[in-house]
């Protein structure tokens, strides 16, 4: 009578090992602390674009892409640890910008997110005269960092893709159970 028990009992702490598994990770999840320009920003000028996250991350793509769908990034993402940052090509005319990032968590779940924002130039001399000389004011209007909540809402929730863990723990619950009766009620030989 002990063994189908212990047997039981067996079945039932390895599928509460199993469905506390696929949680732990989760917790990992990195999110976007702030960038630069910041959503919704207005700018004069753009030069570089700075995403810092809450925790280190790997692989990182950014994109800055006007209306027209050119784009402006200038070779690879720089990753200092927390804090990625891409240069852009020169000048940037003013328009309406989206920047789009995907980054690798530590956890390796991938983020991604984006980030509309315009380039106004520089109002007093005109947008053209401030399109074809963007150096003048570059130095006068830096874009402050600043949380920028909703994107990392997005990361949060959009890049996390998959199966959600809960259905994961019901699914190893499940089988625990089910190993846990196949073992207490099979024939003895």
């Amino acid at each position: 009578m002990k063994r189908p028990f212990l047997a039981a009992f067996a079945a039932l702490v390895a599928a509460l090992l199993l469905c506390a598994a696929p949680a732990l990770p989760a917790q990992a999840h990195t999110s976007l602390k702030s960038s630069d320009p910041q959503k919704n920003a207005q700018v004069k000028t753009l030069q570089k674009v700075t995403l810092e996250f809450a925790d280190s991350v790997q692989f990182p793509v950014v994109i800055v892409r006007g209306e027209d769908g050119k784009r402006y990034e200038k070779g690879d993402p720089v990753v200092d640890g927390p804090k990625v940052t891409e240069a852009v090509t020169e000048p940037v005319p003013p328009g309406r910008y989206t920047i789009a990032w995907r980054v690798v968590s530590p956890d390796g779940h991938p983020l991604e997110g984006e980030i509309p924002f315009t380039v106004v130039g520089d109002q007093s001399v005109g947008a053209a005269t401030s399109a074809a000389a963007p150096d003048t004011s570059s130095a006068s209007a830096p874009a402050a960092a600043a949380p920028a909540t909703a994107p990392a809402a997005r990361a949060d929730d959009g890049g996390q893709r998959g199966v959600p863990g809960w259905i994961w723990a019901v699914i190893f619950g499940i089988a625990g159970v089910g190993i846990g009766m196949f073992l207490s009620l099979r024939k003895k030989p």
